[in-house]
């Protein structure tokens, strides 16, 4: 099985706070890098869990892209796409029970055009969308383009909603794309899923924290997990579900919260 994920490439920034932070003063915490990038993530949870992985973005120049890039390459991820100006950073803040909240500068990512695309890249059996890739132009059309070369090739076709902040400061561009894609899957919190409004797929998976998913309106418990950093959970648990099901999605998601960073 080859998933192929389509949307962008970051360097994450993920700091962990020992404890809240006091506004207007210094709070002690751990940083790490990391690769990172919700298509990214997918990508490397995906190989991880035994799949083929490719990921089709914009590859950014200079040494922080070519130390993400090489990450991938060394956890099995196919790294294709045009060469792009910077690569985006993503700062997550950690709070000590484990969540968290981004702030993200995307960098090259949105500048993926449709005419960059190489039918090749696209010849898998499940290409997934990350939100962001349909958020903004142009990577929104070379998104919908993407979509329809992978159905030619008779892979299924999942998206992400990403983010609900997002989705309403976006949903101009995001709606027209992601009725256009059309994904069989989609994957979303349920802030992200309220944000939207309705919207058809043939499967509707809401990702509940804590509290685990629903699939189509049936619920599953999230798997017993000490929780470290929630970052990229949802990477995790959208590349266990289009690998091998519900279970194995809840299964990954465990493992990403018990850990530091958004990949394996």
């Amino acid at each position: 099985m080859l998933v192929c994920t389509l949307g962008d490439i970051l360097l994450d920034v993920i700091v962990r706070l020992d404890a809240p932070l006091a506004a207007g003063d210094d709070s002690t915490a751990q940083t790490t890098l990391a690769p990172g990038g919700q298509a990214a993530n997918v990508a490397a949870w995906a190989a991880d869990l035994g799949a083929g992985a490719r990921i089709v973005a914009v590859r950014s120049g200079g040494d922080v892209g070519a130390i993400v890039e090489r990450e991938l390459a060394r956890r099995g991820v196919d790294v294709c796409g045009p060469e792009g100006e910077r690569t985006g950073v993503v700062v997550s803040l950690v709070e000590p029970g484990g969540d968290r909240t981004m702030a993200s500068d995307r960098g090259a990512a949105p500048t993926l055009r449709p005419q960059d695309l190489e039918s090749g890249w696209l010849s898998c059996d499940v290409l997934h969308l990350s939100g962001y890739a349909l958020m903004r132009e142009p990577i929104a059309s070379a998104a919908v383009q993407a979509a329809a070369a992978a159905r030619e090739g008779g892979a299924r076709v999942s998206a992400d909603l990403s983010s609900w902040t997002h989705v309403e400061r976006y949903g101009g561009t995001m709606r027209p794309a992601l009725e256009s894609v059309a994904p069989d899957i989609v994957f979303g919190n349920e802030r992200e899923w309220q944000s939207l409004g309705g919207f058809d797929a043939t499967t509707r998976i809401v990702k509940r924290g804590a509290r685990g998913i629903a699939v189509d309106g049936v619920e599953h418990a999230a798997r017993p997990a000490a929780v470290v950093d929630t970052t990229g959970a949802g990477d995790a648990l959208a590349a266990g579900f289009l690998v091998g099901g519900t279970g194995l999605a809840l299964d990954a998601a465990a493992r990403c919260v018990s850990q530091v960073g958004a990949m394996p």
